[in-house]
């Protein structure tokens, strides 16, 4: 039930948020990798297997999980319920944040695409948003300072989503609840939108590494936006050296 484990899980569910874990303060990565790990395992429990109940149970025992560390009880030696109820406990992590985020893992099971943008918005800002803003919270950022976080994990979020169309649709997933151009263009523009809002509020450095988990969104998002057939396509990515070097460009700069 090590710091390492979570690590572990992350670099390999996870990519873009381990290496941004990995350039945050020591400090910081106690508080961001069991979080991240946290979300890693309730993203994948949609996917491992076909039996939906089964899926279902899965994610509720994640819910119980919770219940019992926001109750205070002791948890199971599990490897990431045990040092997440740490990181909780130790930074007050509102634990309706994280149960919402189980909640909304629920479409990943069934085939049912979004009943509109509404519901494909409430979803992003309950998993993307909502894990930013419960890393940021747990680092430090202010309780008036989650617009702004959930704005910025929304963007991030959105892209994040966005890389994974083709993918989703292999699944037999309906990913986008309009799948044609001028909405794909439209709602990457809301991401872009709500990035930029982010980057004019003042957010104290503190949440910086939550945020930096996003660091490929105004990227991605402006692709999407100019040619938003590359969403389907699959051809949203940079290179692997763009994305590590925008990376490590903000670090070194201490931005986010």
């Amino acid at each position: 039930m090590s710091l390492a484990t979570c690590a572990e899980i992350v670099q390999r569910g996870d990519p873009d948020r381990f290496l941004s874990a990995m350039a945050a303060p020591i400090e910081a990565r106690s508080v961001l990798l069991p979080l991240y790990a946290f979300n890693v395992e309730v993203a994948r429990l949609p996917w491992i297997s076909p039996e939906p109940m089964i899926c279902e149970m899965r994610l509720q025992w994640w819910r119980d999980t919770l219940a019992r560390i926001g109750d205070g009880e002791t948890v199971a030696a599990h490897d990431v319920a045990a040092p997440l109820a740490r990181v909780v406990h130790d930074r007050h992590v509102p634990m309706d944040v994280l149960d919402r985020l189980v909640v909304a893992r629920q479409w990943d099971i069934y085939r049912d695409p979004f009943e509109n943008d509404a519901a494909l918005h409430d979803y992003i800002d309950a998993t993307a948003a909502g894990l930013t803003w419960a890393a940021a919270l747990a680092l430090g950022a202010p309780a008036d300072g989650e617009p702004a976080i959930r704005d910025a994990g929304w963007a991030a979020g959105l892209a994040t989503y966005l890389r994974a169309v083709p993918e989703l649709t292999a699944r037999g997933r309906k990913p986008l609840p309009n799948a044609q151009p001028e909405a794909v263009a439209q709602l990457a523009r809301l991401g872009l939108n709500r990035l930029k809002a982010a980057r004019r509020a003042e957010i104290p450095r503190a949440a910086y590494p939550a945020l930096r988990a996003g660091w490929r969104a105004g990227e991605t998002l402006s692709r999407a936006h100019k040619a938003p057939i590359r969403v389907p396509q699959g051809s949203l990515a940079e290179s692997e050296f763009s994305r590590r070097a925008g990376l490590m460009w903000r670090t070194a700069l201490g931005r986010w």
